[in-house]
């Protein structure tokens, strides 16, 4: 099984697709962690799996992130008080950060 078999995966015939840049970048999170050995695809789909089951209406790509964000708190990658520490310091970013340009963590 790859994960572009993923149930509910949004894809058209050329594989995975993205509504927002922040979903590919959580797609290829997730595949570079697992590469890195952080994760099995097992793990991975009972983890996006028990997010799916949680907030069936909630947007897919946001389930994603919701699973990505648990195992990376649970493997002990990056504790809870860093992730929402880097959530605090992206949203300050962003209201610092003139309409149309990118936002830089650096204007945090």
């Amino acid at each position: 099984m790859s994960l572009s078999d993923s149930a509910g995966l949004p894809q058209d015939s050329g594989g995975p697709v993205f509504a927002e840049p922040w979903e590919a970048q959580a797609f290829a999170m997730a595949v570079k962690l697992h590469e890195a050995g952080v994760f099995s695809w097992s793990e991975w789909a009972a983890a996006l799996g028990a997010e799916r089951a949680a907030a069936p209406a909630r947007p897919y790509y946001e389930s994603w992130l919701a699973a990505l964000e648990g195992l990376v708190e649970a493997r002990g990658v990056m504790s809870a008080a860093e992730r929402l520490e880097r959530v605090a310091a992206w949203e300050r970013a962003a209201r610092a950060t003139p309409h149309g340009e990118p936002i830089l963590l650096s204007r945090d």
